[in-house]
């Protein structure tokens, strides 16, 4: 297993991000699963080097998927893109998600009266 980095330096941030969520996740796992041993009744020492060595190999595979090439290129490349993108400023998006939450419950409203009338009238209707 070769332990260099592939590309050094190319799609830091999208690697180191993703490989902490992993680590995030693999935690999150085996703290469930420490809190499973526990609850099994098997010794400490089981339910505490079990996990741990769990999240370690876990850990591993981990880096190695994040230097494997065609994820790393593919990491690359999605860092890349995204320095590509315009973002808007915060008035921009503040504005807009206001106008979509407003188009959003006036669109509720209008479906929910609709809706009340509609029942209104199958009622008249099967009476």
């Amino acid at each position: 297993m070769n332990l260099s980095i592939y590309k050094r330096g190319q799609g830091k941030y999208t690697r180191m991000i993703s490989a902490g969520t992993g680590a995030g996740l693999v935690a999150i796992g085996n703290l469930q699963f420490s809190r499973m041993l526990d609850a099994a009744d098997v010794s400490l020492w089981i339910s505490t080097m079990v996990p741990v060595g769990l999240f370690i190999a876990l850990s591993i595979l981990i880096m190695w998927l994040m230097n494997k090439p065609t994820i790393a290129d593919f990491m690359i490349a999605a860092e890349g893109e995204m320095k590509k993108v315009n973002w808007y400023r915060k008035q921009v998006i503040a504005v807009s998600t206001f106008i979509v939450i407003s188009v959003v419950l006036i669109l509720a409203a209008i479906l929910g009266i609709a809706d009340y009338i509609l029942q209104i009238a199958v009622f008249w209707i099967l009476l």
